[in-house]
């Protein structure tokens, strides 16, 4: 045995393996002593200790019953993991495991957290800007390299922008130029056009289980009929292919068809066929084929009905929707004689007798009726449902003759044989006969009274109105009739005005009678019947109701209100001559009231003529002297409708005599010598005014006046003159118009007149501070001195002055627009959004600095918000027109003027969308529109109407300037 055999200690004197850790095969990872804190050697690697564990057939995750391994191993804070994650560099500081695990995150940590995170934002706060410029430098580095396809095709879509409709409606249809569509195309046309060649077999087999029941002969070709017998009989000759098969089966059942059209014709056995071969397949379209569910429910009904009828035979809606329910179950046969049954169960029912006449033929309904007439003689429906069935006029005579035989109290009857009459003498004839039997049918009176000449009328009338006295349309009627008889007689004016006084005096005695006899009518049925006797053509008699019911039923405290109402409620329903008749008597009992007059007015400016309205206007001024209104409107209509600028003078001087001090008629007088050339007229006549009314509007229109006439000078000294007067808030206009002299008066200094305007308009801001139309002035000023950061700085301050003010806002997104910093723009913008977000014009420019795809989503966003703006309405359209929608666009621009006609702007636009995409005449209807509206607001609009060069430009003229000067943004 050798020595090392004995000495099982002999290794205790070996020098140990290298990585030897001691209690490894145990499961232990080495030991640590106060010795070993500091330069203690590496332990074992993983590698290592899977070994071991591998050698001592251990798994990864078993460990040792030892009481090291289970204070080592086994607990989830300690063994090997624990090491690794105390050794691991990239611990997260928020799940710490180590030393400060147990720790409690106090309020220091915290806020010691929070300082470091404003540390670090602030670095990257500081290298933000290297970091931007040197991406976007990268970005464009690799465009440079790698554009987009949108960038290289970018000057060819810019030049699409010039292709006119024609070149687009030229280019041709693109066809199918995708290589594997056309591969695929190709293989499915081969797939279809393949063939194979049929077996022998398959055509034998199908040969005998397709043969005929019935042969034909070898005079097939010459039309001979074919054996019609039961036996089974084989196609003549040697049939080898299906076609022929196919062939023989189609004449087989071609020549049954023509043997059917014979036999419906003539039959060999003289009968006549009962098949119709032109009707047959409409009568099988026509065929109605029934649910189960509906002949179950035709079942139950026809149950019930039976219970009904046989219960109560006397009942003859019973009867009758016995007789229908087997019309819609389509037993015609079982109806007629149901219905049968029912009119000799309820012989007194004319209902019955006229559903059985309808259920049967033309001929037996007639006899139905006849049998009707014996047991119901006083039957009206029996009578004319007879006559109706008669085709011809004079036998309907004969069965309307004879029922009035029978029934000669019946208005309908005599109505119906009246109106069969051509002849208007026998139709008299019968009316007269028609009134001797029935005295209380009004409608007869006047039928009769129509067809009578007008003598015998007025003697019809009167005897219509002693048989009917509680009839006011009888009085109506005569009334008319002498309305019609004075016009056919005479139309002198004289002659006019004392037939008017008949009438009335007859409508009078009229409503008196009716009321004796106990026929009052209320005040809202007369002037219907004022309304429908206008519609019928005649006003006169109209107008004779209103004069003797318009003040029945009505207090004299509400009076004027009440019928001031009425004649505009005229107005609206188009009974012009009603509502003048209502005016006319409202006037003559409140003459002193110029509102009544102006109504009265505007009414003769629209329906009537120059006589009447001019008639009006006098009795209207002589009444109420005072109404400047009334002599402006006089003198506007004796210059501007009918050119007589004399007279319109001599107006306005009775105007002013009445008047003494009146601002608007020495305005009116100062403007008509302006507008003829008597400038020097209009010059005194404002001077004069100046010194008796003084007002703030005399003096600006002196001002301008003398702009216009180019006396500036004079001009500058007059507003100078009038900020003394009217230092404060109320002379802000007179700021502007000195800015505006100042900057243009002629200087020996150059920027003298502008640093002279800046004056101006800077002690204005101050007076004034809460006039925008100031600080946009000033703004402009400093814009066109090239000084744009003082423009900015004018701007910042008049928003604090003024805040949410979306004018300011806009301008100082013009102004960075015009500058060239789009991006500070739109920072701008959205700013003012945020201060103003229901703006119509901050949200429409915001659509239009977005990119082209994000447009239609922004303007949606706008109409929610702005609630259907006039300017984001116009901005809808003009979307619309860049897709060259054009009736969408238009239909855009319609809703726009309904919105806000008052912006100038948007009509503009219209008219360049209507000059480019429209005709001659949408062209003229916009500018005619435009005219109507007379748009007194918008940016472009304003600026062109207050031009110093051009200070008298109508609003056709402005509405073209502003759409030439229009850009279309892309």
């Amino acid at each position: 045995m050798a020595s090392g055999s004995h000495n099982k200690l002999a290794f205790l004197q070996q020098a140990p393996p290298a990585n030897y850790v001691a209690g490894l095969g145990r499961g232990a990872s080495g030991f640590t002593t106060r010795s070993d804190i500091g330069p203690a050697r590496e332990g074992p690697s993983a590698e290592t200790i899977a070994a071991a564990r591998a050698k001592r057939g251990l798994g990864p995750e078993d460990g040792d019953d030892t009481p090291s391994g289970r204070d080592r191993g086994d607990d989830d804070d300690g063994g090997e993991r624990g090491d690794e994650e105390e050794n691991d560099p990239n611990q997260d500081p928020e799940n710490e495991t180590g030393l400060f695990a147990g720790a409690v995150y106090e309020r220091d940590d915290e806020e010691a957290d929070r300082i470091w995170e404003g540390v670090d934002r602030q670095m990257d706060e500081r290298r933000r800007k290297k970091r931007e410029a040197r991406e976007k430098e990268e970005l464009a580095k690799f465009r440079a390299e790698r554009p987009k396809i949108q960038a290289q095709f970018a000057d060819l879509k810019r030049g699409l922008s010039t292709v006119s409709e024609e070149e687009w409606a030229n280019l041709p249809e693109p066809g199918n130029l995708t290589g594997k569509r056309r591969k695929a195309a190709s293989k499915r046309e081969a797939r279809d056009t393949r063939s194979f060649a049929v077996p022998d077999s398959v055509i034998l087999g199908n040969r005998e289980r397709g043969a005929m029941e019935s042969s034909v002969g070898s005079d097939e070709a010459g039309g001979a009929s074919a054996t019609s017998d039961g036996t089974q009989s084989s196609l003549q000759g040697t049939t080898t292919s299906l076609t022929d098969i196919g062939e023989a089966r189609n004449k087989i059942f071609s020549h049954k068809l023509d043997e059917a059209g014979e036999s419906g014709i003539a039959s060999t056995s003289g009968t006549s066929s009962t098949i119709d071969p032109k009707g047959y397949l409409t009568e099988l379209s026509s065929t109605v084929t029934k649910s189960a569910a509906e002949i179950g429910d035709i079942k139950k009904a026809r149950s019930l009905l039976d219970s009904v009828i046989k219960t109560n035979p006397k009942h003859a809606p019973g009867w009758i929707a016995a007789a229908r329910l087997e019309e819609v179950a389509g037993k015609m046969a079982v109806a007629r004689k149901v219905i049968a049954q029912g009119c000799e169960q309820c012989p007194k029912s004319d209902d019955v007798w006229l559903e059985s006449a309808r259920l049967n033929t033309l001929d037996n309904a007639k006899v139905i009726l006849a049998q009707a007439v014996q047991h119901i003689s006083q039957s009206v429906k029996i009578w004319l449902k007879a006559a109706e069935l008669e085709t011809d006029p004079n036998s309907k005579k004969r069965v309307l003759r004879k029922s009035i035989e029978y029934i000669p109290h019946s208005v309908k009857l005599w109505k119906e044989l009246v109106n069969l009459e051509e002849s208007p003498e026998d139709a008299r004839i019968l009316l007269s006969g028609a009134v001797a039997n029935i005295p209380q049918s009004v409608d007869l009176w006047l039928a009769l009274a129509r067809l009578s000449s007008p003598q015998e009328a007025r003697k019809v009338l009167n005897e219509a109105r002693r048989a009917v006295p509680t009839s006011h349309e009888i009085w109506i009627s005569a009334v008319r009739l002498m309305e019609q008889q004075q016009d056919a007689e005479t139309q002198e004016s004289t002659n006019i005005e004392k037939n008017q006084t008949s009438l009335d005096r007859i409508m009078a005695e009229a409503v008196n009678r009716l009321s004796k006899a106990g026929a009052v009518l209320s005040r809202e049925q007369w002037l219907r019947e004022a309304e429908q006797v206008e519609k019928e053509g005649s006003p006169k008699t109209s107008a004779a109701i209103i004069k003797a019911t318009i003040g029945l039923d009505i207090d004299d405290e509400d009076r004027k209100t009440v019928w001031v109402e009425d004649a505009q409620s005229a107005i609206d329903k188009g009974c012009i001559d009603t509502a003048r008749a209502i005016l006319a008597f409202t006037l003559r009992h409140f003459p002193d009231i110029p509102s009544i007059w102006r109504l009265a007015a505007d009414l003769e400016k629209s329906h009537g003529n120059r006589e009447s309205l001019e008639a009006l206007l006098e009795k209207g001024v002589e009444n109420c002297p005072k109404a400047e209104f009334l002599w402006l409107f006089y003198a506007k209509e004796r210059w501007a409708t009918y050119g007589d600028v004399a007279g319109a003078r001599e107006i306005l001087i009775r105007a002013f005599d009445q008047n003494v001090g009146s601002e608007h008629i020495s305005l009116e007088a100062a403007q008509l010598e302006a507008e003829n050339g008597q400038t020097k007229a209009a010059s005194l006549l404002l001077a004069r005014a100046r010194k008796e009314v003084g007002s703030e509007r005399v003096w600006l229109k002196s001002i301008l006046l003398e702009r216009n006439l180019g006396h500036l000078k004079e001009a500058a000294d007059l507003t100078k003159q009038a900020l003394e007067k009217f230092p404060d808030t109320s002379g802000w206009k007179f700021y502007l118009v000195l800015a505006q002299l100042t900057e243009r008066l002629e200087s020996q200094e150059g920027g003298a007149n502008i640093r002279a305007a800046r004056e101006v308009l800077t002690k204005g801001c101050k007076r004034v501070p809460k006039c925008v139309p100031l600080w946009l002035e000033a703004s402009r000023l400093e814009e066109r001195a090239d000084l744009t950061i003082r423009s900015r700085a004018i701007l910042e301050k008049a928003r604090l002055a003024n805040p949410r003010n979306e004018q300011l806002w806009l301008e100082a997104v013009d102004v960075e627009e015009r500058s060239g910093s789009v991006a500070q723009a739109k920072a701008t913008l959205a700013r003012g959004l945020q201060e103003c977000p229901s703006s119509g014009a901050l949200h429409a420019r915001a659509v239009w600095l977005e990119p082209r795809q994000a447009r239609k989503t922004r303007s949606a966003d706008a109409l929610k918000k702005t609630g259907d703006h006039v300017e984001v309405l116009c901005t809808v359209a003009r979307l619309f027109w860049n897709e060259r929608k054009i009736e969408s666009a238009r239909k855009w621009f319609e809703r726009m003027s309904k919105s806000g006609g008052d912006w100038g702007d948007g009509w503009a636009w219209w008219l360049k969308f209507e000059k480019m995409h429209g005709t001659a005449e949408s062209q003229d209807i916009v500018r005619q529109r435009c005219a109507r509206q007379a748009p007194r607001h918008g940016r472009l609009w304003q600026r062109t109407a207050k031009d110093i060069d051009h200070p008298s430009r109508t609003t056709e003229e402005i509405l073209n300037i502003v759409a030439d000067q229009l850009v279309i943004t892309t």
